[in-house]
């Protein structure tokens, strides 16, 4: 790896550790000195995260950790629902859910087991990423995979609402809601949580309306 890459890696891990949360600034002086990488370097690993939609980069103010507000919260949870919903409907039709979901979620499992919030973003997006490809969608998969930075952004900030517990049991549940009730066990999964993080982004408005899509 390149120390470009490198050091977008170390961020990268850092932020979806939690270890920097959502709209903490990135100082160049501190992250030269903390990654010991020339000013160049950084700037370039900051753009990479940018195009992720991890970072932001203001003019004349610098970079920061991104945050959803509310009106990317419920934007996010409109689109991921259209695409995850329709995936799962799709791999429903073909039958049971394949092996790689059951995969996925016992890596999740081992992951809410252990508490490292990284490993359990990871393996969060991975589950979901298992749900869509098992529509076989080519499009479906593309468009979801357009989503990973955001997604990742979203479970960072669901991380002081969220234990680690209740990740792993909401998605076992999930899952096994999938087989007995099929697309819909999805939609009111992805409104709960949505819901949950609009109303701490303190927009009473918001997370009626996630409630009320998540419903029909």
């Amino acid at each position: 790896m390149t120390a470009v890459e490198t050091v977008a890696q170390q961020i990268r891990q850092s932020i979806l550790a939690g270890e920097r949360p959502a709209g903490s600034r990135l100082v160049e002086a501190e992250l030269t000195a903390e990654y010991g990488v020339a000013r160049h370097s950084l700037r370039a690993a900051l753009r990479t995260l940018a195009g992720e939609g991890i970072v932001v980069i203001e003019t004349n103010r610098g970079a920061r950790v991104a945050r959803l507000t509310a009106e990317a919260i419920v934007s996010l949870y409109e689109l991921r629902t259209a695409l995850e919903v329709e995936a799962a409907r799709l791999a429903l039709e073909r039958g049971p859910l394949p092996p790689s979901v059951y995969g996925a979620l016992a890596v999740l499992e081992r992951a809410c087991a252990d508490g490292a919030w990284g490993a359990i973003n990871d393996a969060h997006n991975g589950l979901h990423r298992a749900i869509v490809e098992a529509a076989d969608s080519p499009r479906i998969t593309a468009a979801h995979a357009a989503l990973d930075g955001e997604l990742k952004l979203f479970m960072n900030q669901l991380e002081p609402l969220w234990s680690a517990e209740r990740m792993a049991a909401d998605h076992i549940a999930l899952v096994r809601g999938l087989e007995r009730e099929g697309p819909t066990a999805l939609r009111g999964h992805l409104s709960e949580s949505a819901a949950a993080l609009v109303a701490a982004e303190g927009d009473s408005e918001r997370p009626g309306r996630v409630g009320d899509q998540a419903a029909r």
